[in-house]
């Protein structure tokens, strides 16, 4: 397999983690979001989108959406899973998920804020934008999170919520967005952070970290 990935990119870090929960293996191949390599002409016949991640599977496959991706590999690679429980449960794992990869992560991502600068936005006002949109966001995902015993969102084993989570907290982090008074969202995080496979996947651990 393939991964066509970028350090910092919170779309390539969800599957990054979900690969190493899985113990997958895949060939990274990195394009620099900032420079803009991910819309040259030989990337784009992979992705007409021009967004990272793209995962070329070992039968052929070329996948898109890195939601779209992590269930492939939950489905593919069953154990562990991802989305544990009931179909209930199963839910709600799925809504928390898209809350932060459907509400917050596309309007503070890289795309958005450049659109606002290229409107006259001050880089201040730019950076005040994605501090608020995430902050309101993981405000409503700390109501979203079950009252389980932990440590992770949803019980002992870190789901695909999770791995939506910790990118998000990371950008949260960039940002200067308060996060220190949700106490779920910090909770699982810091059992992320003492996990293997959060570790191998965070930005800081990639070839191409700058």
């Amino acid at each position: 397999m393939r991964l066509h990935t970028y350090f910092r990119s919170s779309a390539a870090w969800r599957v990054r983690i979900a690969l190493h929960l899985k113990g997958v293996a895949a060939e990274p191949v990195f394009h620099h979001l900032v420079k803009g390599e991910q819309r040259a002409p030989e990337y784009l016949r992979y992705n007409p989108q021009g967004l990272l991640p793209t995962l070329e599977t070992d039968e052929g496959a070329v996948l898109t959406q890195s939601m779209a991706i992590v269930e492939w590999l939950d489905e593919t690679y069953p154990a562990p899973p991802l989305l544990p429980g009931s179909a209930t449960g199963r839910a709600r794992i799925r809504a928390l998920s898209q809350a932060i990869a459907c509400d917050i992560h596309p309007v503070q991502n890289l795309k958005v804020l450049a659109r606002l600068r290229a409107a006259g936005w001050p880089e201040e006002a730019v950076r005040g934008w994605a501090r608020e949109v995430i902050r309101d966001g993981l405000v409503a995902c700390e109501g979203l999170v079950p009252d389980t015993a932990g440590p992770f969102l949803f019980g002992p084993a870190p789901t695909m919520a999770d791995l939506c989570l910790v990118p998000q907290l990371g950008n949260a982090r960039r940002f200067g967005a308060e996060v220190e008074d949700l106490p779920r969202l910090v909770r699982a995080a810091e059992a992320c952070a003492g996990h293997p496979a959060f570790v191998a996947a965070a930005p800081e651990r990639q070839p191409d970290a700058e």
